[in-house]
This record gives C-alpha cells, structure tokens and sequence, in this order.
C-alpha cells in the first residue's frame, strides 16, 4: 500500500534547545590568548566532558579555526548557523562543508563524532532492554531516529517478557510519501516466532502528530499480526525530543485486546 505521510511545516528546534545554544558566548580571543585554565581541552581534564558547553565541545573536535577567528567563535558560529545542536546533527557533509571555517577534515570530525554519539545513546546493555512503556521505546530509538530527514520505520521484536530481541528498520524514504507492506512489517516477527511486536517510525518535522495514513496503517498491521498470533503492543511516533503512542490515544488499536497493561496507561504525548 501507499501511504502518503504530511509533515508539518514547523522545523524548528525546540526552545529549550535554540534558547540554550544562543546562550552560549561568542569567542573572538584565540584559544592561545586565553588563560590556561580557560581553554576548552584544559577544563575538560580539570572538570571532566560535563562541565563544557557545546561550543567548547565542537571547538575541541575542530581543534583550530579559520583566519582571524578563533575555534571557539567558528563553533559558535556553527551551532547558530543551524539553530542549535540538532540543527547540526541534521546538516550533510556537503551543508557544513559550504560554512567558511570548515574543511573537509573537519566536517568528517564533526559527523564521526555526531554518529558515535548516537550510536552509543542506542546501544543495549548486557541485559535486554525491557519495555514497560512508550516511554521506553522512545528512549530506545530517539537519539537514533528523532533527528533524521527521511522517513523510517522500525519494528522491534519482544518475547512475552517484553524483553526486546531485536529491532529490524523496514523502511527508509523521503518525507512526503512511504510505501510500507504489512508483510515486510511481520516478516521479522515470524522468522523468529516473535510473540510480540513495537512498531515506531519518525516524522521528519519534529511534530509527532499521528496523520491518518499512521491510524490507517496501525490498524491494518493489528489485524494482521492478530491473525498470525502476533500481538502489535503499541505504535510509537517519534518526532524532535516527543513522541505520541498510538496504543495511549487508541488509534488503531480500538475495539481489540491489550497485554501491555497499566504500564501504557500515561499521557499520550511526551516532552
């Protein structure tokens, strides 16, 4: 089936968020001018990562600036170019490539060290993780998914613990439109006689707002896993630091059973 997916027109950081990176100061003085005890690579091994804002973060990954500007005015100048943060986890190699001040080497810094973080924010512990709530779904997959700029959608396998086993992305495309087969969604869950399923995909807008497409789509993946004795436990929405579950607004999920329990009985929308 084809699903036509509508982003809102909002883009924007949350305020919180461009309120903390327009904050931060700009430097003019070369890092060489400040006193010892001020320069950004010095504070970090005197009062550890934590005790650094983000443009002394990003200026010690650039480690030098431009002509006439300090690292630490380029990485400020960086963080406001983009909003913030999160403007600057979703800008291209070739976007930061075109900002003055920033080569070639330094772009691959910056989107290496962007991709650890979130590669590290998505990673399990030994134990698996357990899910007792979208909340934890969206713990799970926010840093990977709440800033990208295409559509995708992931299904996470659980046993009758809800104890997730695996998560397999389905899809991936533009912004405006997903073709998704509800084979391809239960696949996984039966290859592995899988029990239970979490579904989650982003809207590339930031707003989590459910479209009809997402309701309609819920709807059809519940009444099929429901025939292979697979239990769809919720839909999970996630957009730029919120996220909206279906199962919690009961779109999709009228009129049929649950097993998750009062654990997915919150508000329907976080922040």
């Amino acid at each position: 089936m084809r699903l036509n997916y509508t982003p809102s027109d909002s883009n924007e950081e949350s305020k919180a968020e461009i309120m903390q990176e327009r904050s931060e100061p700009q430097y003019s003085t070369m890092i060489r001018d400040l006193p010892q005890d001020e320069r950004p690579r010095e504070r970090l091994q005197r009062y550890g990562a934590n005790h650094l804002n983000n443009a002394e973060l990003i200026a010690i990954l650039l480690r030098v600036g431009s002509a006439g500007e300090s690292v630490l005015n380029l990485s400020a100048r960086v963080l406001s170019t983009y909003g913030g943060l999160g403007g600057v986890a979703k800008a291209s190699y070739g976007e930061l490539c075109d900002l003055h001040g920033i080569s070639d080497a330094k772009a691959c810094q910056l989107l290496a060290a962007l991709e650890l973080g979130r590669r590290l924010t998505s990673l399990q512990p030994d134990d698996r993780a357990v899910i007792r709530s979208p909340q934890d779904v969206f713990n799970l997959l926010s840093a990977e998914m709440g800033f990208l700029v295409q559509e995708h959608l992931k299904v996470l396998l659980l046993n009758t613990k809800n104890e997730v086993l695996a998560t397999h992305e389905i899809y991936k495309g533009n912004v405006n439109s997903a073709v998704i087969r509800v084979s391809e969604v239960l696949r996984p869950a039966i290859r592995e006689n899988c029990p239970n399923i979490i579904i989650a995909h982003n809207h590339p807008s930031g707003d989590p707002t459910p479209s009809p497409e997402d309701i309609l789509v819920t709807r059809q993946i519940r009444t099929c896993a429901e025939m292979m004795d697979i239990e769809l436990l919720d839909h999970v929405v996630i957009g730029n630091q919120r996220f909206v579950s279906l199962k919690e607004r009961r779109l999709g999920f009228d009129g049929g059973s649950t097993n998750i329990g009062a654990d997915f009985g919150l508000a329907a929308e976080r922040k």
